[in-house]
């Protein structure tokens, strides 16, 4: 194999396949990224078994193969190359010689062969979502997945797809985060659950363009996103997601309307005063106009008043604060409505179209005043 490419080409398609390595595997060739240049193409691809993404990039083919190259190595070779023309040449027993400029690398690949391709998918409907769109979406969920494999359902998001409707959602046993977005035609009916490190990865290197599509491709056991010349194949997590609908509640006894900066600040303020590990809540009070925000630690005590508009009762409440940071943040208005019941009962953000929904339950009140 022989091919020619620019450093700035090879060093982006080695950097957005890396995503697929794993860290830690007992078979050798998975720590590899595979060169295909057997077609009319160039391919790299990492595959972890789980997650497998594939990339092509431009350059030139002057002589037909594949190869497979420890990626760690390779990766740093790539990064540290002079910035121009990279050529790649490869024998029958694997040496392959990397060249930019003076600079010249001698290592030992593996046989292509061995390597562990992408899963043939059928693909047939694309479900088309804007590279910016699926970009948001995730940001503004991924947050509330577990990180903890005790429930694997929990490690991932619920992709639902209802005629013209996509919904998101995750959760990890103390909050919810919701996404409904329109899609610009109707689709068959999908309900899958996406692992969280596949959505992670598939951010990280998606461009966000606005104006940019990528496909997204349902089957039994894997889900599919293609876009700028990228593809990541992902196996999906078996079972019944929870339901949610019951959890989701319009009843309401307070309903508050608020700035989103000033509690955001006000909350992240508070939490100058507690440790990492200390489970101390951030209390609202919330009487007519106002919202007095209060929490004692350790290391001392913080009050802040806030204007709101409220419609109905009085509540005193009590919230883990990371949960209200993380969703304010994530939320573009400027003004936000919470909405609660009882200091025992679940806190909803959510706005009029409820194109978001944040669930977040209370912390026990007792502890809380102590």
């Amino acid at each position: 194999m022989k091919i020619i490419c620019s450093k700035t080409n090879l060093l982006h398609g080695v950097n957005i396949v890396s995503k697929a390595v794993p860290s830690r595997t007992t078979m050798a060739i998975l720590e590899c990224i595979l060169i295909d240049a057997s077609t009319n193409e160039i391919k790299l691809t990492a595959n972890d078994m789980e997650l497998g993404i594939e990339t092509r990039i431009e350059g030139t083919i002057e002589e037909r193969g594949v190869i497979a190259l420890d990626a760690k190595i390779f990766s740093e070779i790539v990064r540290k190359l002079p910035d121009n023309e990279v050529t790649i040449i490869t024998d029958n027993n694997f040496k392959t010689i990397i060249t930019c400029e003076k600079a010249k690398f001698n290592i030992i690949g593996k046989s292509g062969d061995d390597f562990s391709y992408l899963p043939y998918i059928e693909k047939n409907q694309p479900v088309l979502l804007s590279q910016f769109t699926l970009k948001e979406v995730i940001r503004q969920t991924i947050f509330s997945i577990s990180d903890s494999d005790n429930n694997k359902l929990m490690t991932g998001e619920l992709f639902e797809i209802t005629e013209n409707q996509l919904k998101v959602v995750s959760l990890d046993g103390h909050r919810i985060s919701i996404r409904n977005i329109d899609l610009k035609e109707a689709y068959d009916h999908y309900k899958v659950i996406v692992p969280g490190k596949t959505l992670q990865e598939v951010s990280k290197i998606l461009p966000g363009d606005l104006n940019e599509y990528v496909s997204i491709f349902f089957t039994e056991n894997h889900i599919v996103f293609e876009f700028a010349n990228t593809t990541v194949v992902s196996r999906l997590i078996e079972g019944e997601y929870f339901k949610i609908e019951q959890m989701l509640s319009s009843d309401y006894e307070t309903k508050i309307k608020i700035n989103k900066r000033e509690l955001l600040d006000c909350i992240d303020r508070a939490t100058l005063l507690v440790k990492e590990g200390d489970k101390k809540p951030i209390i609202m009070n919330v009487t007519d106009e106002n919202m007095e925000l209060k929490i004692n630690s350790f290391i001392g005590s913080m009050n802040e008043d806030i204007d709101i508009q409220k419609d109905g009762k009085d509540i005193l409440i009590g919230f883990n604060p990371k949960f209200f940071i993380d969703a304010l943040r994530v939320i573009d208005e400027e003004e936000v409505t919470l909405y609660m019941v009882n200091p025992k009962a679940p806190c909803f953000i959510k706005d009029d179209n409820e194109t978001f929904i944040y669930l977040i339950l209370p912390v026990n009140f007792n502890a809380a005043s102590n």
